[in-house]
């Protein structure tokens, strides 16, 4: 599903955000990266974020506390965040990330492989709620308008990706 929106790689060492920008490159979607927590926070909320891969250890703000202001603010509350540590887990670091949202912790070193296949799904996850969102509101507002029945509502069958019409069957209203 094309989109637009970015995965924001955010780490304040230069050769990880090499590695895992050079680790992502083949997958094709737009990156974007940030050094530092304050810096990932404005980039997020400037919009068009699609998935945030995070370091959890930074100076100043850390990748939890860019977590714990993301789940605070509605734009940003949904968007799938991968943290990355080189210092192994532990069970409070593991407990409280996944308790406030995270959708994986992954250590360094990353397997390359594993990693884009973790934001190729989560990336197209998202995505694919983004447009099912959409299409509620658009139905909703057309339910409020009183669309007649009859009207073609194709374009909202949810098995078809956007774009391709649908094979649906249609409903005899005749009888």
């Amino acid at each position: 599903m094309p989109s637009d929106a970015k995965i924001l790689i955010v780490d304040d060492h230069e050769d990880t955000l090499y590695a895992l920008e050079s680790a992502l490159a083949p997958l094709g979607y737009r990156l974007a990266r940030a050094t530092s927590g304050d810096d990932a926070l404005k980039e997020v909320l400037r919009g068009q974020v699609g998935l945030l891969l995070l370091d959890v250890r930074m100076p100043g703000v850390s990748g939890l506390d860019v977590v714990r202001y993301m789940r605070r603010v509605e734009q940003t509350q949904r968007i799938p965040i991968i943290l990355v540590t080189g210092f192994g887990t532990d069970a409070q670091l593991t407990s409280t990330a996944f308790r406030l949202g995270v959708a994986d912790l992954v250590v360094k070193p990353i397997d390359p492989w594993a990693l884009r296949t973790k934001v190729r799904y989560l990336y197209d996850y998202h995505q694919r709620f983004l447009w099912l969102e959409r299409e509620v509101r658009e139905l909703r507002a057309l339910v409020k308008e009183g669309v007649p029945p009859e009207a073609d509502h194709t374009r909202f069958d949810p098995r078809v990706p956007p774009g391709r019409p649908s094979t649906a069957p249609k409903h005899d209203q005749s009888a």
